[in-house]
């Protein structure tokens, strides 16, 4: 199978990568993350720690890591519409924190609505661009509470 795109090609602007390092532990980078996210407009439908899963199913040792399952109800209306529903499958829209060591935590998240378009399942015309901007704007607010905190 050839890919439609050239991942090497891509830059983390391109798929609206975020990243921010939090100094304090996990579970409190969790609810710092979930309330930044909160203040910027996100309510969380899903949330799991895949760390805690797989350590149970398959003895991992893996270090702790929190996935955020964010979503903005209008957003998701519009992009679904947008999409003719087929953006839906990438929902929602994750944002993990996973801990470096004791103390420092990653907080992480890639654009759904970026890479939807970039791979085709949503549109690229300037509906689709109103909603990443938007979205893309939401998630700035997003980052930049996690700092002001």
């Amino acid at each position: 199978m050839t890919l439609p795109i050239d991942p090497a090609a891509l830059d983390g602007d391109d798929v609206g990568e975020e990243r921010a390092t939090l100094r304090m532990s996990h579970e409190e980078a969790i609810e710092h993350v979930r309330e930044a996210f909160s203040d910027a407009g996100f309510g969380f439908p899903a949330e799991f720690s895949p760390s805690d899963l797989l350590n149970e199913k398959v003895d991992a040792d893996r270090d702790p890591y929190y996935a955020l399952g964010a979503c903005n109800p209008r957003m998701a209306d519009r992009v679904l519409t947008a999409s003719d529903n087929r953006l839906g499958a990438l929902f929602p829209c994750n944002v993990v924190i996973w801990e470096e060591e004791p103390g420092v935590q990653t907080v992480y998240h890639v654009s759904i609505m970026r890479i939807g378009r970039l791979v085709g399942l949503a549109p690229d015309d300037d509906e689709m661009r109103e909603i990443v901007a938007e979205t893309g704007e939401m998630v700035d607010e997003a980052f930049s509470n996690l700092d002001a905190a």
